[in-house]
């Protein structure tokens, strides 16, 4: 058998804040910050086919098939459900892969949720969350498909409404590795900050890991500093994640767009809206 050729869209994200609160016994840390989610997509397209095999027919070329976050997502959500259908998978990047934007996240989420539909799987949301943090501490919030404050390893979240605004994004065409930030001496702490329900009582929306992964790269200071010479800018720009993608917040598209065509061409740089539910949110929740 086979489905008609079906394409679903895999948001970015940005980290509105980064505060790292503590060590784990396991390694990982505790931490809190907003995931913001965009409306700036990598495309997967996603054919079923009878014969149970899962392949990755074109894109994300530099990276090994069994590397791959959409071959392993498939691979498990298949191991998990004993599913025996398979998927030629196609995906268009759009999202930088390692600028702190959540691409491989959002990709892994894309697949664990359409396939769980092509197929006929079954599983509830939660489930699939709880599948996706075994790929990733950012799959779930993907999966949940909402802008989300976030606690734990990034796994506890409570959707949030944030304003309708417009960021530009600089990516610094740089790597940074999270492996390295963790463990650098310039990472700072900050203590536990209580929930909150609207993100506009936030006023402490610095980053530990900046100073962090400025050593890494000084590339990301040099953006930030450009970002910040922006006019009609809200607030101060700031990085995502551990980077190396760096940010700034305006009110509307006009102004982003003036800042945009500022941007040094030696940078890869968009603009995107803010969104508050990702666009696979109905698929995510739908009861079978």
């Amino acid at each position: 058998m086979s489905s008609p050729v079906k394409t679903w869209l895999a948001p970015a994200k940005i980290n509105l804040f980064l505060h790292i609160n503590s060590k784990r016994e396991d390694g990982y840390h505790n931490l809190q910050t907003i995931f913001q989610l965009l409306d700036f997509y990598d495309e997967l397209t996603f054919d079923i086919t009878d014969d149970g095999t899962i392949k990755r027919l074109s894109g994300n070329e530099e990276v090994n098939p069994e590397q791959d976050l959409i071959i392993r997502a498939a691979k498990l959500l298949q191991e998990t459900t004993q599913a025996t259908l398979g998927a030629n998978i196609s995906i268009l990047k759009r999202i930088p892969a390692g600028g702190g934007l959540g691409g491989g996240s959002s990709d892994a989420a894309t697949t664990l949720v359409a396939l769980n539909q092509l197929w006929e799987t079954g599983l509830s949301q939660s489930e699939l969350m709880q599948l996706g943090l075994s790929l990733g501490a950012d799959v779930p919030v993907f999966i949940n498909a909402k802008s989300a404050w976030a606690e734990g390893v990034g796994e506890i979240l409570s959707p949030i409404k944030t304003p309708n605004h417009v960021f530009l994004v600089v990516f610094v065409n740089q790597h940074t590795s999270t492996q390295e930030i963790f463990s650098h001496k310039a990472l700072t702490m900050s203590p536990m900050i209580g929930k909150i329900s609207d993100f506009s009582e936030l006023t402490n929306t610095h980053n530990d890991c900046l100073q962090a992964a400025i050593a890494q790269t000084d590339e990301i200071g040099l953006a930030l500093e450009h970002l910040d010479s922006c006019s009609n800018l809200i607030g101060q720009a700031r990085m995502s994640g551990t980077g190396s993608c760096v940010f700034a917040e305006f009110a509307n598209e006009k102004d982003a767009l003036v800042a945009f065509k500022k941007i040094p061409e030696k940078w890869m740089s968009f603009t995107a809206k803010a969104i508050n539910t990702s666009p696979i949110l109905k698929w995510a929740v739908a009861k079978r």
